[in-house]
């Protein structure tokens, strides 16, 4: 039999994101990826202060954490990652990944993500490197175009395409955004994330508020 640590080290998912919330879309994406790749464990990696998303009042990093935890404890191929909350300063992809790798979290580790977030790639700070240290899954949806994104892969190497898998999943349309809206309006949220997500929104208070004093904390 194969020590677990050392199944736990050859594919690895990681999945980052704000969460804010977590929710029944993020988790179906992590279980198609790691049941189409193989992949032996997924690590949920809440970000700290994403660089690509500036949104005003995101979440507290320990509420975010707490309701990530929550939403995965069923699942015993789901982890989760302070790895990003605990850094200080901007959060950066390669920081992640070299971290991870020196770590040993994984001999080979890829990346799960949003087909779009390809269209940005070229931006990402040192992106060579981040081709070096991972794969890509890229989350695609019945229709969708790549019109955009063929560009995008023109300027690639031959080896950094081959390193970005499309995987097309049957898609729930579940947004963070709506969720927020929902709650703001008193509108109801069961089953767009899971029940003790719920919960602890409603205990919390969170959403309630827009702005950065929303986080609800007691």
């Amino acid at each position: 039999m194969v020590a677990p640590d050392t199944a736990n080290r050859q594919k690895i998912g990681i999945m980052g994101g704000t969460f804010d919330p977590i929710h029944y879309g993020h988790l179906y994406i992590a279980e198609c990826s790691r049941h189409r790749f193989g992949l032996q464990k997924v690590i949920f990696i809440p970000t700290g202060n994403p660089v690509h998303k500036r949104r005003r009042g995101i979440t507290s990093p320990s509420r975010r954490m707490e309701m990530t935890a929550l939403a995965i404890r069923s699942n015993p191929y789901f982890d989760i990652s302070a790895i990003e909350v605990q850094r200080s300063g901007p959060t950066y992809t390669v920081d992640t990944l070299e971290e991870l790798h020196q770590e040993g979290t994984g001999e080979k580790i890829f990346f799960i993500t949003g087909a779009d977030a390809i269209l940005e790639i070229l931006t990402w700070k040192d992106v060579t490197r981040v081709f070096e240290l991972c794969e890509f899954i890229a989350i695609t949806r019945p229709g969708y175009s790549f019109r955009e994104i063929d560009k995008v892969l023109s300027r690639l190497t031959n080896v950094q395409r081959n390193r970005i898998h499309f995987h097309q999943t049957g898609g729930i349309l579940i947004s963070s955004t709506d969720i927020r809206h929902r709650v703001r309006c008193g509108e109801p949220i069961k089953y767009l994330v899971p029940e003790q997500v719920e919960e602890y929104i409603k205990e919390y208070g969170l959403y309630l508020l827009a702005g950065p004093d929303r986080d609800g904390a007691k």
